[in-house]
């Protein structure tokens, strides 16, 4: 491995303690992840406090773990990548002060990333990118559409105006009370479920890529109070599979639009929500008829980790990118 570029990617942005070495940007050496969705779930939703609380308590192990897997020794590692920004700041900063504690205990370079560049690394760990190309990040902080002509480059071209689509998810599920994380239950009802409420489609004005869907969000409440007001039940599947049918209609309409305006050459899909089974059919759908190719990262690669951390740490530190000893957490980091 002498010759390869290895990378230790951290990743503490909200509620996972993750770890993992990655080999040249592409070749995931080691990965551990520790989850805290059983810690939070009593709550609807993540706990900032206790979501630091657990990083400090499952660094340490984490980290062992991954050199345990990846069969490595320090000398082995050229730079340490991680997390920065966005996220929760108390969450971020674990991450960031075991990172910099260990570029200097073993005189490594460090390498700050963005957290949604790693969403949209996490592609790459599958399939070599080709530019230029368009990335749709939906996740439960962002829903983004992103163009990048090179490595390293990132022009946002349309974003939320208010709440993610993630965001959006969880609120719909704790209005059916369903268990958090509140997407996955979503997405598992609505494929039970007939879309036969017309929910609003948020298009903005023409040509906008940006997105919207607090109004989505107050339709469904509205729907739900309004059938319970008159005493009629509405059947949750089907308030699950209309609400996800206007999301995804959306999502997918935006991003098969920008993908023909800006001709690009690849497609790559990023985020939590790339999990969703709703959105990744009919993506495959719309660009089945297209001849651009369409990535989604399998679903081990859609949530937070730390190889995709790595890998996007990778072509920062291969173009010189360098972070100094006063890197700090930045929860709110712009992506450009």
């Amino acid at each position: 491995m002498k010759n390869d570029t290895i990378i230790l990617g951290i990743e503490t942005s909200c509620d996972e303690t993750a770890v993992a070495i990655v080999k040249n940007g592409t070749t995931i050496v080691s990965n551990v992840v520790a989850s805290q969705i059983e810690s939070h779930k009593r709550f609807g939703g993540v706990v900032p406090e206790i979501a630091s609380r657990h990083h400090v308590e499952q660094m340490t192990l984490v980290l062992e773990e991954a050199f345990t897997q990846a069969k490595l020794t320090w000398d082995e590692i050229d730079a340490i990548a991680v997390t920065e920004g966005p996220g929760l700041v108390g969450a971020l900063l674990i991450g960031v002060n075991t990172a910099k504690a260990l570029a200097f205990a073993k005189q490594k370079p460090l390498v700050g990333v963005h957290h949604i560049a790693g969403h949209i690394y996490a592609n790459r760990l599958e399939t070599e990118f080709q530019f230029p190309l368009l990335a749709l990040i939906v996740s439960g902080g962002h829903t983004e559409l992103v163009l990048m002509k090179e490595h390293g480059s990132y022009e946002v071209i349309g974003e939320t105006r208010d709440d993610a689509a993630g965001e959006a998810y969880d609120k719909v599920a704790r209005m059916l009370s369903l268990p958090y994380p509140g997407g996955p239950q979503i997405d598992r009802l609505a494929a039970e479920g007939e879309a036969n409420i017309n929910f609003p489609r948020a298009w903005l004005e023409e040509g906008s890529y940006d997105f919207s869907f607090s109004g989505l969000k107050s339709s469904v409440i509205n729907t739900i109070h309004n059938a319970s007001q008159r005493g009629e039940e509405l059947k949750s599947q089907d308030i699950a599979a209309s609400f996800q049918s206007s999301v995804v209609d959306v999502l997918v309409s935006k991003t098969l639009r920008a993908a023909k305006e800006y001709k690009v050459k690849q497609v790559i899909v990023a985020g939590g929500v790339a999990a969703n089974s709703g959105l990744r059919n009919a993506l495959k759908d719309a660009f089945a008829d297209t001849e651009v190719p369409l990535l989604i990262p399998p679903l081990k690669l859609c949530t937070d980790n730390a190889a995709m951390i790595a890998a996007a740490g990778t072509i920062a530190y291969e173009q010189g990118k360098r972070a100094s000893w006063d890197l700090n957490a930045n929860p709110s980091l712009i992506l450009e």
